[in-house]
């Protein structure tokens, strides 16, 4: 086709000949149009080999930049897709099918068409998957070298794992294919102990009995990426079980509430591996809770960051973890845990009614706070309607005098408090009017932001 004698005529004639439906007009200019690809201009940039990784792959994500946003991760599996001399090829699909059949499990059989990658021990590590439900943590292709290249290399930028991938020695700035090899042959140790069935299904399992049964609940994928990691070094570390359960756990959540891990991931990754592996993670974290949790942040820094509308706030997600965790009921109800109603379908209420609130004409902002919302049925939240909490409670009261069920099935006074108080309603709300909203906002705050500190406490 692109040979300097070809006649674009003579093809296009042969071609319909061949395929007597074809229109010869069409056919030509398909053939002008692939035959003028030569004439295409492709620019060709040469760099130095003095040249740092980090500059390179600063040019790399530059020049990619006006099309689809390309960063570290890409440029890591590009570099392991280069490399079949130390398997990076299967190594990249390695990564790929993982995280693929971690959201798609059904796409197994598929996969499995791949009789190469079949034979490799990446293959038999992930198999789990087709069959594998569970959605609550589901990585991308970034998440998964983030967490393996850490635990294993104990740094925290991504742009380290292509240097080293590319046989970067960092003390002579030279490059050795030495330390490729073994750093392909590190990154593969660190994927398989990723992949393994045992260790996903108990970080999982951690993650649950933390509280956080929903994925929405999980606002920040680098925060459940670090406490992967964490799990991997402590089980590396031979850490007995229930003390990694509990580290696990409490670092997850000190994550969430001090947003650790939001801006400057990987400096906070780096920092944060070096220190666990130097002074142990249990000394560490004691550490950090004495600078971050402080009783200033539970008494006043808490309850100022829940002035907030957003119902999908990491703090009200904690409490909500909170109450999963203490096996609490929904708002009024007393059959249905509020775990079971966050795994169903949305049932974030008011307790004081929006549409009661909007007819005092009270802004979104006000009516749509995270201290008015609670885990409720929508059967008893439709039978409230625009109620005032004074009169709904006043009902819920006299059916606990009366024994008939109005609101829910709570028919006990004591059972009636204790599942006030499992949601941190004040005193106030019992016998609120509007002029008592802002009373009740910051009184719940107080009292949500105590709840969160026990449960944190508990861990």
């Amino acid at each position: 086709m692109f040979a300097a004698d070809t006649k674009i005529k003579t093809i296009a004639q042969q071609y319909c000949e061949a395929n007597p439906s074809a229109d010869e007009n069409d056919v030509y200019d398909h053939i002008h149009n692939l035959q003028s690809i030569k004439n295409n201009s492709i620019g060709f940039i040469d760099l130095s080999s003095e040249l740092d990784i980090g500059t390179v792959a600063e040019i790399f994500v530059r020049i990619n930049s006006t099309g689809v946003s390309l960063n570290a991760a890409d440029f890591a599996m590009s570099k392991m897709a280069s490399s079949e001399e130390y398997d990076g090829h299967n190594l990249r699909k390695c990564i790929d099918y993982f995280c693929h059949l971690a959201i798609a499990p059904e796409a197994y059989n598929e996969l499995a068409k791949d009789e190469e990658f079949v034979d490799t021990e990446y293959f038999r590590a992930m198999q789990w998957l087709k069959n594998e439900k569970e959605d609550l943590y589901d990585p991308s292709y970034t998440d998964m070298l983030r967490v393996a290249f850490t635990q294993e290399f104990k740094r925290g930028k991504l742009d380290d794992l292509v240097a080293l991938l590319s046989g970067r020695n960092f003390e002579t700035r030279t490059f050795e294919e030495t330390i490729a090899e073994s750093s392909f042959g590190k990154l593969k140790k660190s994927l398989l102990l990723y992949m393994k069935e045992a260790n996903f299904k108990n970080f999982i399992m951690i993650l649950r009995s933390a509280g956080f049964v929903n994925a929405s609940m999980i606002r920040s994928q680098n925060t459940v990426n670090f406490a992967y990691l964490l799990y991997l070094m402590l089980r590396e570390q031979k850490e007995k079980s229930s003390q990694i359960e509990s580290l696990v756990r409490r670092w997850f959540v000190m994550s969430i509430l001090t947003s650790r891990y939001i801006s400057s991931p990987e400096t906070a990754f780096g920092v944060d591996v070096r220190n666990i592996s130097e002074q142990g993670a249990s000394s560490y974290l004691g550490a950090l809770e004495r600078a971050e949790l402080s009783d200033a942040f539970w008494n006043e820094g808490l309850p100022q960051v829940m002035n907030t509308s957003v119902a999908s706030s990491p703090y009200f997600n904690v409490f909500l973890a909170s109450q999963v965790h203490g096996n609490n009921k929904g708002f009024l109800s007393s059959q249905h845990s509020v775990a079971n109603l966050l795994q169903g379908v949305s049932h974030i209420h008011h307790v004081f009614p929006r549409n009661y609130l909007k007819k005092k004409e009270l802004p979104r902002s006000r009516y749509n706070q995270i201290a008015n919302y609670v885990v409720m049925q929508s059967e008893i939240n439709i039978a409230i309607s625009d109620s005032p909490p004074a009169d709904y409670f006043r009902a819920v009261r006299e059916q606990c005098e009366n024994g008939e069920a109005r609101y829910g099935g709570i028919t006990n006074i004591d059972q009636l408090n204790s599942n006030l108080a499992e949601h941190c309603i004040p005193e106030v709300a019992r016998k609120a009017s509007l002029e008592d909203y802002d009373r009740f906002l910051n009184e719940r705050r107080s009292l949500m932001s105590a709840k969160i500190r026990n449960y944190y406490k508990s861990l």
